[in-house]
């Protein structure tokens, strides 16, 4: 699942066309996903569909989704300018998705079986239907800073693509364990 997140990099660049600072700019990008914007369900429908799982788990993956994106907290604690780019350091709260699935990992190390079916093998679906339990019932939390990079190109501000990085912590699923 992990992975998958990974490749929801939105495709939509955001431009300010009425937004008076990068700031507004930020936040409207950040309000995207905590409204399930149009763009922002079309990009995730794309991921859930690219995975190999049954409609059962795509409900459920689509609702870990959702859930996340709208209980995502943020504030916006800095605004800097530098010539015609500006950054805007954020403070975002998201669900401890990584911790769900890092638990869900080491489980299924230490309990093999319990993801054997009917024939004694074992069953990824079940594995999979594990962790996405995992993953909808988590409510740990956990915080992140993120900086954002803003253009000011033809009268407009827009927004740099976020790094791979940004995009794992905006979606929970950042490895802070790593460092």
């Amino acid at each position: 699942m992990k992975k998958i997140l990974i490749v929801l990099l939105l495709i939509f660049t955001l431009t300010g066309c009425g937004s008076s600072s990068a700031k507004d700019i930020v936040s409207e990008y950040l309000e995207k996903y905590k409204n399930l914007d149009s763009e922002v369900l079309v990009d995730m429908e794309r991921v859930i569909n690219i995975e190999n799982l049954n409609d059962s788990q795509q409900d459920k993956y689509r609702y870990i989704l959702k859930k996340q994106y709208q209980d995502m907290k943020y504030e916006i604690i800095e605004e800097e300018y530098s010539d015609n780019t500006a950054y805007v350091t954020v403070k975002i709260e998201v669900y401890d998705l990584y911790k769900a699935q890092a638990d869900a990992s080491t489980y299924l190390t230490k309990n093999p079986e319990e993801f054997y079916n009917e024939f004694n093998t074992y069953d990824n679906s079940l594995y999979i239907d594990y962790k996405l339990d995992k993953m909808k019932y988590m409510n740990n939390r956990v915080e992140y800073t993120l900086t954002f990079i803003i253009n000011f190109q033809n009268d407009e501000y827009k927004i740099e693509q976020p790094t791979e990085d940004m995009l794992e912590k905006i979606h929970g699923v950042y490895n802070y364990e790593l460092g």
